[in-house]
């Protein structure tokens, strides 16, 4: 009886009990401390064995051979019961502390805006008295209560410093938890608990503003230590120097501040900013990180150096940060600046005259940012390849900074300006400072010589800027030369480079992108891109002729609130080491239409994501489709390449026409992915370029009434324009594939182009066994004798894939021989009926 009740006494390090999947074994087992730790040993490794291996746990465990296999069975059942829940209860008390700093923030945002709303009332009732009373207009008496903006003080007296800074601090409170502007919720950001802040832009005040604040899950003095070194976080940062450095009162400092930006584009001049930073804990114990322009020249840079800036001013703003009840601290965020848009050309000036970017570019980038590291420190962020957060984090930093170096060209850099052909579309600069430099291989590049940069801006019409990037990044062969690409790859390797075409190469035009790391929100997407390549000649077939890329994605998810996309991209050495150099290379696409109040103009980023069958000339009309044909944007490209001293001419030469044929291959996909459907305009300037085009869909509607005994548009007997625009037009998706081993597509209509979300130009990048799943492949090719015997067949409803990877459905598919004037079958047609994204 006692061995009876030992047995059935349970334990809490046991983890026996009832076996939920039926075996009831009526008993519960007492483990010793040896066998827990067997067993937790085996757990770690695999939490959910087969039999096979907890028998052979049994076999090799002698001290678990008194316990029965189903016993073993149930310990690792209850074990992973256990995880479960401890996983569930760590998130569900992350959850309910997230929504108690939000609830915070949001009562917080709501007395502000009672305060806000006392003040009007009282200003409402101050205009009526005046309006009542016109003298008081008059009286100079009333003179003293108008407030006037505090004049910048010169930095040359560092006595007054502290007085300027705890104005600072005063005027900064003031806009992060006060009513000193108007703020407006920033379109796109709603608050909530899957939200990562609440973000506000500035709505009538002294140049752009914007304001963020949330929940970060990091202690007050990281945060701030994180948001201090700007560079590390703001891409568009080019340098920050602390030029002197005073203590004050309850342990702060004052610091003089010189911040260097860089230009977005080759159009506009960067921008510098001259301030005083002051940090220090306020009374409830937070900490403060406020700053501000000082007037005066200042800001130490050689005279050189500022010929290339322009300054702009930095009104009170900087960062709160408050430690939370419970972990974590909740951060408010303000950006408060004056760039200077008179110094930009007029159709640039949103760039400067928009909350909206500075919500995006700086304040929201700095929230992403620490709350990227809080994730990763916490372990719950885990990226490939085996390397750390920091190590990839630093990757996509070099990429954009070398990105930004070659887009701006800094004299001090090293930077200038080679003579043009007499055509000044693109712009060639030569660096000479960046040589081989074997001792520190992290920021030397393999070129002897220097390093050539091409880089060429343009603005565009129409073009959603996330799907430009999406199309450049998946269709790599429309636009690049991997010759160009093997030239530079070569600066990487102990043998001198040369100049292209002497290489005896030969690319497949494919590339396997391999992920390494994103952000949360997916703005940014870290990747290896391998192009894979063949030798020619037996000479050079014992080395490795794959080219490897590191790239850098930005802004390419459908559902992306920046305000910059980007595709950068660099030659790697297929080993890959941490201190790899880096030669950025890339483009730059940023949207202009932003209105200041933050409500963006383009109706979607998607190609086809409101495509409906049958509505596309609906669409045309509607006011949507008018915001995206108004959509503008300005594109830079930057592409650099190492060069050998005596070979520098000849490689500029070759950069400038390579820069040249790329602008080309952007013109030509930018007219083919632009939204604007009204008739023909886009798609007939495409389909007609195409080499007898007219005489193929003739073929197609011809061969489709000879085998079905049906047209397939309406007047199928008419030739020319009139049938090519009704075969274009057509409802349904229509798509060509060669007649051949491994078909490809060839041609198609306007419906078929959207559902494989490609091009014309691209379409061929496609083949038939890629857009099919299995069960697509096995109807198909069951049917392949019959197509063969009767010219056509009918496919059952299913699902095929787009050329961006997305599902499609469709209720059936009709393929039929497409037979040319001899007879013999030219191509296979397919006809989709009612097709929609899944």
């Amino acid at each position: 009886m006692a061995a009876a009740v030992a047995m059935r006494s349970g334990s809490s390090d046991g983890g026996g009990g009832y076996d939920n999947g039926g075996l009831d074994t009526g008993k519960y087992v007492r483990y010793t401390p040896e066998q827990v730790e067997a067993l937790e040993r085996v757990y770690a490794e695999c939490p959910k064995p087969s039999s096979a291996r907890r028998q052979q746990l049994l076999r090799e465990c002698s001290i678990l051979a008194n316990i029965e296999p189903k016993q073993i069975k149930v310990w690792f059942q209850n074990r992973r019961c256990r995880d479960k829940q401890r996983r569930e209860s760590s998130r569900l008390q992350a959850v309910n502390r997230k929504l108690t700093a939000m609830n915070k923030l949001l009562m917080e945002e709501n007395e502000r805006l009672q305060k806000q709303v006392t003040q009007l009332v009282h200003e409402n009732a101050y205009m009526k008295q005046q309006l009542q009373n016109r003298s008081l207009v008059n009286d100079t008496s009333c003179e003293s209560n108008v407030t006037t903006p505090v004049n910048l003080r010169d930095a040359s007296n560092p006595s007054g410093l502290l007085s300027l800074a705890e104005e600072t601090l005063t005027e900064f409170l003031s806009k992060a938890t006060g009513t000193a502007i108007d703020w407006v919720q920033m379109p796109g950001m709603k608050p909530g608990p899957d939200s990562f802040g609440i973000v506000s832009v500035s709505h009538g005040c002294r140049g752009v503003a914007a304001r963020a604040c949330g929940l970060v899950n990091l202690e007050p003095t990281k945060i701030v230590e994180i948001l201090k070194d700007r560079p590390s976080w703001f891409r568009d940062c080019r340098s920050l120097e602390v030029f002197t450095m005073l203590p004050a009162g309850n342990g702060g400092t004052i610091e003089l501040v010189c911040m260097q930006m860089y230009a977005p584009t080759t159009l506009v001049p960067a921008r510098d900013f001259w301030t005083l930073r002051y940090t220090t804990t306020i009374q409830d114990g937070s900490l403060v990180v406020c700053e501000r322009s000082l007037s005066g020249s200042g800001g130490g840079q050689s005279t050189a150096s500022t010929q290339q800036f322009v300054r702009a001013e930095m009104l009170p703003s900087g960062y709160l940060v408050r430690p939370c009840e419970g972990g974590g601290s909740i951060v408010h965020i303000v950006d408060h600046l004056d760039l200077e848009a008179w110094s930009v050309p007029e159709v640039l000036r949103p760039l400067y005259e928009s909350s909206r970017v500075v919500a995006q570019k700086m304040t929201t980038a700095a929230l992403r940012h620490i709350r990227q590291i809080a994730q990763e420190t916490s372990g719950e962020v885990v990226y490939a390849m085996g390397r750390q957060p920091a190590v990839l984090r630093t990757f996509s930093q070099r990429l954009s900074r070398g990105f930004n170096d070659a887009i701006s060209g800094f004299n001090d850099d090293g930077w200038s300006v080679m003579g043009g052909d007499g055509v000044e579309d693109v712009i060639i600069a030569c660096n000479s400072k960046k040589i081989r430099n074997n001792s520190n291989p992290a920021s030397a590049f393999g070129a002897p010589g220097g390093i050539i940069c091409a880089k060429a801006s343009m603005l565009l019409q129409s073009v959603p800027p996330a799907v430009l990037v999406r199309f450049l990044r998946e269709h790599r062969s429309e636009w690049a030369d991997y010759n160009f690409d093997a030239y530079s790859a070569s600066a990487l390797k102990t043998s001198p480079c040369s100049l292209p075409g002497l290489r005896p190469m030969r690319f497949s035009g494919s590339q396997i992108i391999m992920p390494l790391a994103h952000t949360m929100e997916n703005e940014e997407i870290l990747e290896v891109v391998r192009l894979e390549g063949q030798a020619l000649t037996q000479d050079a077939g014992l080395l490795s002729r794959d080219i490897h890329l590191l790239q850098l994605c930005t802004g390419i998810d459908e559902k992306s609130m920046g305000s910059c996309f980007q595709l950068v991209f660099a030659p790697i050495d297929e080993l890959f080491p941490d201190d790899a150099p880096l030669i950025s290379s890339g483009f730059r696409v940023i949207p202009l239409d932003i209105k200041t109040d933050g409500v963006p103009s383009g109706r979607t980023l998607d190609l086809a994501s409101s495509l409906e069958v049958g509505s596309t000339m609906q669409q045309t009309s509607g006011d949507a489709s008018q915001d995206d044909c108004n959509l503008r944007s300005v594109l830079t490209i930057a592409f650099q390449f190492p060069y050998e001293m005596h070979l520098q001419d000849s490689v500029a030469t070759m950069a400038r026409q390579y820069v040249r044929s790329i602008v080309s291959a952007v013109q030509r996909v930018s007219m083919a992915i632009s939204p604007s459907r009204s008739a023909l305009n886009t798609g007939q300037k495409i389909i007609s370029g195409f080499p007898e085009a007219a005489t193929l869909v003739r073929w197609i509607c011809q061969s489709y009434q000879y085998h079905l005994g049906v047209e397939l548009v309406p007047h199928s007997d008419e030739a020319g324009e009139s049938l090519l625009r009704m075969f274009w037009d057509h409802q349904d998706a229509i798509l060509c594939c060669s007649f051949k081993e491994k078909p490809v597509f060839t041609f198609g209509n306007q419906m078929g182009i959207d559902m494989l979300e490609t091009t014309l130009i691209a379409l061929q990048d496609l083949s038939l066994d890629k857009i099919f799943d299995e069960p697509g492949r096995k109807a198909l090719y069951t049917e392949i004798t019959k197509l063969m015997e009767q010219g056509y067949v009918y496919l059952p409803a299913g699902v095929c894939l787009s050329g961006m990877g997305r599902h499609v459905s469709f209720e059936q598919a009709v393929v039929w021989k497409v037979l040319g004037e001899d007879s013999n079958v030219h191509c296979l047609a397919f006809c989709f009926v009612n097709w929609s994204f899944v």
